[in-house]
């Protein structure tokens, strides 16, 4: 690794920070939407089945490419490029560090709803006024300003204090705490009348959902993004991560533990919703509309909504810091500067756009252009750096790295073919619908 390049300082530290950059609001209302949408258990077959691909060769492969060129996005592209005596990685790399750059920027407005739910929450101005009108207050110009500044201040806080003492300890303390807090949840959830109707249509299968095309397309889009492949996030920690550990195992860690997450979200969103009648297809409006009329509507509710969206908080408090890591890291690489100053720039220009779109509409045109041309456009351009620009049989060398198993020919078929040509359908198809994630 290079000079003084942190890194960190066990495998479990930095698993949970890449469970808790994968784990966010995707997991939380979208992918109960889509389960609800596409039949039920019949859709996790098709996205077990990209998980276990897409976790195999994206996340392993990005974690790879970050440790082997010991930098972030633009750093790695550039490396890799010059590999092939040329130069125009370093500005390739640059769209997924500004695509990650540009999300933070749009999510930490969405962390500032949430900041704003959870003092509602425990205030009681959440729960018992009416939901719908609660959300239209905050999700207007300014709304949510003061909560939107608390949030940006912990998130740049933490990173300031670095990759051991502020991602590590985070991702170490708030991972197991919100897995807590959900399990927690879901066994309530579990003893409210009509929950069953809920579990029913969450694990009895439509098997004719199978014979829609979109149903495998959208779970592809699913676990594409649930699993926060972007070339950015997961490369970017990836360079901080020693070349004792085997990336393929961290890959399979974090995607068993990002699947956990979306599976407890189904289980407490699901039923609850079930149990007291309301519409599952609300799309975002899932989490801060419906969720408060099932907590009004549930004994000792006012509790319950507090647990929710203080662990909806966490998740996106992890997701949010990754999504600013790889600036930050550009910045030190690039420039040489201290971490803390690296932080600081970010932090002024993250939080003077983010002030300048603070509106519901704004902020939903800006994620929506975001991440159907940029995010996905990132994770293939890494995808064709590391395994096809990159020497032949290099990716597969720096996979494995740290294992003690040789890694056979068909991983190179996996990451090169297989996970490329998905990375390329996942953009197309992006492109074409509007997003599939």
């Amino acid at each position: 690794m290079e000079k003084n390049r942190e890194l960190f300082g066990s495998k479990v530290g930095f698993v949970f920070a890449c469970v808790g950059s994968a784990v966010g609001m995707g997991n939380i209302w979208l992918f109960p939407y889509r389960v609800a949408q596409y039949g039920g258990a019949a859709f996790l077959i098709p996205y077990f089945i990209f998980v276990v691909v897409i976790g195999i060769a994206g996340v392993a492969g990005e974690m790879a490419f970050g440790r082997a060129m010991e930098s972030g996005p633009v750093g790695a592209f550039e490396k890799a490029g010059k590999l092939r005596g040329s130069r125009i990685g370093e500005w390739l790399g640059l769209i997924p560090m500004l695509g990650s750059l540009a999300l933070a920027i749009g999510y930490s407005v969405v962390v500032g709803w949430i900041i704003k739910y959870l003092f509602g929450s425990i205030t009681g101005s959440a729960f018992h006024g009416e939901s719908g009108e609660y959300f239209t207050s905050i999700c207007g110009d300014f709304g949510s300003l003061p909560w939107h500044l608390i949030g940006l201040a912990i998130c740049f806080i933490l990173m300031a204090l670095g990759i051991v003492q502020g991602v590590e300890k985070m991702s170490k303390i708030i991972m197991p705490l919100f897995f807590c807090l959900f399990i927690v949840l879901a066994v309530r959830v579990g003893f409210l009348d009509g929950a069953a109707s809920g579990y029913t249509y969450l694990l009895k299968p439509d098997w004719s959902k199978l014979l829609n095309p979109q149903t495998w397309v959208y779970a592809l889009g699913q676990a594409f993004f649930s699993l926060s492949l972007a070339g950015s996030g997961t490369l970017v920690y990836g360079s901080y991560l020693s070349k004792s550990e085997d990336v393929t195992a961290c890959a399979k860690n974090v995607a068993f533990f990002d699947t956990l997450a979306a599976l407890l979200a189904s289980l407490v969103i699901i039923p609850s919703v079930f149990a007291f009648g309301l519409n599952l297809s609300a799309g975002p409006g899932l989490m801060f509309i419906t969720m408060p009329k099932v907590f009004q509507m549930m004994p000792f509710g006012q509790l319950f909504m507090v647990v929710f969206f203080f662990s909806a908080f966490l998740a996106a408090l992890t997701s949010l810091v990754n999504l600013f890591e790889a600036p930050v890291e550009a910045l030190q690489t690039k420039f040489g500067l201290s971490r803390k100053i690296s932080t600081g720039i970010i932090a002024v220009i993250g939080t003077a756009v983010a002030v300048m779109i603070e509106n519901g509409d704004v902020v939903g045109v800006w994620m929506d252009v975001v991440s159907i041309y940029i995010i996905p456009l990132g994770a293939l351009l890494a995808a064709i750096m590391f395994f096809w620009v990159c020497p032949k049989g290099f990716a597969l060398e720096q996979m494995q790295i740290g294992r003690e198993k040789k890694l056979g020919a068909a991983m190179g078929i996996l990451t090169k073919y297989v996970f490329v040509g998905l990375t390329i359908i996942v953009y197309i198809l992006g492109i074409l619908y509007g997003g599939i994630g």
